[in-house]
């Protein structure tokens, strides 16, 4: 069985055609001219704005014209991560593979997250069986590295009342509110130094961390390969003499970084003495992440001399903040059961031309003014380390409405269809809602999708028996809105 083969045939059909065009984040250039040519083919009015947001729209169906306008809302970009780092997200297609009742790709993260939103917003652009009152389709740019495309989104680009954000990851839940977030990156500049020729040199590597989403997956108690690597280092730097010569570990902001990786050196006296404590720190990782990791490599070898190495100083400073820098979930919410309220993610750390290194994080919280303590902390830590730190501008958070009317609509909707009352709840991960609402208050706004897992990761699967039930939802949202009068 192929993906070709999978029901509903029109949904599954547009999301296959989306896994084909190449969408990295801020590189959407081939998916809005798929969009734009999809609109063409099919009649359908669509623009565009500056920053490359997409609408299309729909009249209403016959009858249904005084309905108020529902706007349906899904992201172009996808997260790039595969296991293959020779994978070519700029011109490679993403392969598909059903296992069971579930699609993944091979190898890769699959793009779901949010293509299957895009492909059911198109799937009723084209599918003239629905019942609608006007509709209004908006495809963002950039969601996952900036949130860009709703940040800037052109005036007049949208005018309904109502708007279903097509991007949330779990079947039989309405998301009703989400976390706001900040990132924070810190900047150490070093001097370039010899690398000690009586030193003997190894490379450290952790790998097939399980990785994940930083909002949804949080929460997990996942392993950090940045946390892992530099643990390991400091205590190694503690207690002989050492070189950094190389370090690099995870990629996106909003993902938990799943592999890292560094070269460094000891005298060529102490090298056994760091082969039995790296043995003896895999068992301690080992039994700490029993049950959660089951996959993570922990491996060290021998490397040739490197040339260069990071000064003494800015080594120590370095590995000092990226072990003690706070990572993971730091408080949960009072108001709302099982819900994270205040995270944080140390994600990425990269050295840069100009001797630079470069340690990115992301901080997550419903609450402003945690966001922001939590945010300070992190600034606090590296700043004593000696780095530069640099705070984005952020992104709100969305505010729960427990009397929204979409929301009653929507959970009606799937309840009728399937005889389950929706959960309704707040999420810890960013969506797009929070900046549409602050320039768009009138907005009556509710999140849902199909059930989706490892997101962020190559491990990104999708539930095929929950996309029917989403489309299903969909179009019964529609009709019951369309009964409605503006």
């Amino acid at each position: 069985m192929t993906i070709k083969d999978l029901k509903p045939a029109l949904v599954f059909d547009i999301f296959h055609q989306i896994t084909q065009v190449p969408r990295p984040s801020k590189k959407e250039g081939k998916i809005r001219q798929f969009l734009l040519d999809f609109a063409a083919a099919h009649g359908i009015a669509s623009k565009t704005d500056p920053i490359g947001n997409v609408v299309m729209t729909k009249p209403a169906t016959p009858g249904h014209e005084d309905a108020p306008t529902i706007i349906l809302q899904a992201h172009m970009d996808m997260v790039c991560e595969s296991n293959d780092k020779s994978f070519d997200f700029e011109n490679n297609p993403i392969t598909t593979i059903v296992d069971g009742d579930w699609l993944r790709a091979d190898g890769t993260t699959l793009g779901a997250d949010n293509g299957i939103g895009m492909a059911a917003a198109l799937a009723v652009l084209v599918d003239d069986t629905l019942t609608h009152g006007p509709v209004e389709c908006l495809f963002t740019v950039d969601e996952e590295t900036g949130l860009t495309g709703a940040n800037n989104l052109g005036e007049g680009m949208i005018s309904g009342t109502m708007l279903l954000n097509l991007d949330s990851e779990d079947d039989a839940e309405i998301f009703v509110g989400c976390a706001g977030g900040v990132d924070t990156t810190c900047e150490f500049h070093y001097e370039r130094s010899m690398a000690p020729t009586d030193f003997h040199y190894f490379k450290m590597d952790i790998a097939k961390g399980l990785g994940g989403h930083s909002g949804g997956d949080i929460h997990l108690g996942r392993a950090n390969a940045n946390k892992l690597l530099a643990r390991f280092l400091w205590s190694v730097a503690k207690k002989h003499e050492f070189s950094l010569c190389e370090i690099d570990g995870g990629n996106l902001r909003n993902a938990i970084p799943r592999a890292a990786h560094a070269v460094f050196g000891v005298h060529v006296s102490n090298k056994e003495d760091v082969v039995a404590a790296f043995n003896q720190y895999v068992a301690e990782v080992k039994d700490e992440y029993e049950g959660i990791e089951p996959t993570i490599e922990l491996t060290i070898g021998t490397v040739d001399r490197p040339e260069f190495a990071v000064d003494a100083a800015t080594s120590m400073h370095l590995l000092q903040a990226l072990y003690c820098a706070p990572h993971g979930v730091v408080s949960m919410s009072r108001d709302i059961e099982g819900l994270v309220e205040t995270s944080t993610n140390l994600a990425s750390v990269k050295m840069k031309e100009g001797n630079i290194i470069l340690v990115t994080t992301s901080q997550r919280s419903s609450v402003e003014s945690r966001k922001w303590d939590i945010a300070h902390q992190v600034e606090a830590v590296f700043e004593l380390a000696g780095a530069t730190v640099t705070h984005g501008d952020g992104y709100p958070g969305w505010k729960p409405n427990l009397n929204s009317t979409i929301m009653k609509i929507a959970s009606d909707a799937y309840e009728e269809l399937y005889g389950i009352k929706p959960a309704i709840k707040a999420i810890h991960a960013g969506l797009e809602c929070g900046l549409f609402k602050q320039v768009m208050p009138q907005l009556d706004m509710v999140s849902f999708g199909p059930t989706l897992q490892g997101v962020h990761s190559p491990s990104e699967r999708m539930f095929i028996p929950a996309v029917e039930r989403f489309w299903g939802q969909i179009r019964r949202t529609l009709e019951k809105v369309a009964e409605l009068k503006k």
